[in-house]
């Protein structure tokens, strides 16, 4: 978590409530062609929905079928495992750019390798839309995105429509010249906030105990049979009873349960029964929480030229760019370089040990990311009385963010608050 001193912005809170309804976060995937999987179903009520027939092309030489995927408070990951099931093919078949929000409704573009073209006119499932169908001979691989474009609702604010006017026009104009780039607090499993402690553990070798965490930590918040589920288990070890207690909805657990069923003591190997993307979301999460804490301390002692250049810094795209550590990262020089060693130090942990030798998907070369944001085309859209508070307003903005950034860093810096 980062302290209040660490916001940039000079505007003052805005208070309200972001995610109180999944239309609340809408994303929409902008491609580097400049096409936009725009959002067209699920952000209407149910007698503005269209009934849509989908009509498959005749397919020639190409191999794979581009589609948009448009659904509603579903993980990336569950989406592509009911699309996969629904047209009987791998999930290894269909390739994506990037992962998009649970809690919202989000638009990205997808590709499946040789899919029946009767069942995926035929797919319908409550909250997942397929549809634009193309042919390519091109599979949509991670990172092929220019970024994304954000609408988002806040809600739930007790200030004047005259004072919130005030604060997001200038805020606007702040946030298109450069926020802090902080990861955002999905990259570190939402409120779990356990994905970059159970990377750590695996970098580190102690399989086990990142077992263990992944499958028994819980959070105030969680559902209470999945909560109950997890304190079992922390209790007793029994991973047969577990594999019982733990709900449908908990498919990474179960898949990891099912196998410590069969090999107790496998505790390298129960990862390997998630997704390999998934995996390295691990290593992902531990290389993204070190940047946060050596930005979050340029921040607390430089303030507002935390984000101009310090001594020793490395630049990409004439900004400052901080160590995502790998095994063939090298440190800055001078004082930007002392930062990321005593980051590292921090931690207990040396560029060695992002190379893994039993889960040789952890390793990471490692690279560097920009320490600035710009949101782009930031617009107010709107302001009114909200509906669903009494007696407040419900702010609308929109911006876009290109790829690797996130919008509840944009959010939290218009809040002065975490944003989850």
């Amino acid at each position: 978590m980062m302290n209040m001193n660490e916001y940039l912005t000079t505007t003052p809170a805005l208070k309200g409530r972001v995610k109180q309804r999944y239309s609340d976060f809408i994303v929409e995937e902008v491609l580097e062609d400049g096409y936009v999987c725009k959002a067209q179903r699920f952000n209407k009520s149910w007698e503005e929905r269209e009934e849509r027939q989908m009509k498959v092309p005749e397919r020639k030489e190409e191999e794979h079928l581009l589609l948009d995927m448009e659904k509603i408070n579903t993980d990336s990951s569950a989406a592509m495992a009911i699309i996969s099931r629904g047209l009987n093919v791998s999930k290894k078949r269909i390739g994506y750019a990037g992962l998009k929000d649970k809690r919202a409704i989000t638009c990205q573009r997808i590709s499946i390798y040789m899919p029946d073209p009767v069942l995926v006119e035929r797919f319908g499932v409550k909250g997942i839309e397929i549809r634009n169908p193309v042919w390519s001979n091109k599979r949509v691989e991670l990172g092929e995105l220019k970024g994304n474009q954000f609408t988002i609702t806040i809600r739930e604010i007790a200030q004047s429509e005259e004072e919130i006017r005030r604060i997001v026009e200038e805020f606007g104009k702040q946030a298109e010249k450069g926020l802090p780039n902080f990861y955002g607090n999905q990259r570190f499993g939402g409120k779990r906030q356990i994905t970059h402690r159970v990377g750590k553990l695996l970098l580190l070798g102690k399989f086990e105990e990142a077992v263990m965490l992944y499958l028994t930590d819980t959070y105030e918040e969680e559902k209470e049979e999945i909560k109950q589920a997890r304190i079992n288990l922390a209790k007793t070890k029994d991973y047969k009873k577990a594999l019982r207690e733990f709900p449908m909805e908990t498919r990474a657990e179960k898949a990891m349960l099912n196998h410590l069923v069969k090999f107790p003591n496998d505790f390298a190997g129960a990862f390997t029964e998630l997704p390999e993307k998934m995996r390295y979301l691990f290593t992902h999460a531990v290389q993204s929480d070190i940047f946060n804490k050596i930005l979050a301390k340029r921040i607390a002692k430089y303030g507002n030229k935390a984000l101009e250049n310090i001594d020793g810094d490395v630049i990409i795209n004439g900004v400052p760019a901080i160590i995502l550590p790998g095994f063939e990262s090298v440190y800055a020089e001078g004082e930007a370089g002392e930062l990321e060693q005593e980051a590292m130090q921090k931690e207990e942990l040396t560029l060695a040990n992002f190379k893994t030798n039993k889960l040789s998907e952890l390793s990471s070369k490692g690279e560097r990311k920009e320490i600035v944001l710009c949101a782009q085309n930031f617009k107010l859209e709107k302001i009114e009385d909200d509906i669903f508070n009494e007696g407040k307003k419900v702010l609308v903005v929109s911006f876009f963010l290109s790829k690797g950034n996130y919008a509840t860093t944009v959010l939290r810096e218009l809040l002065k608050e975490e944003v989850f």
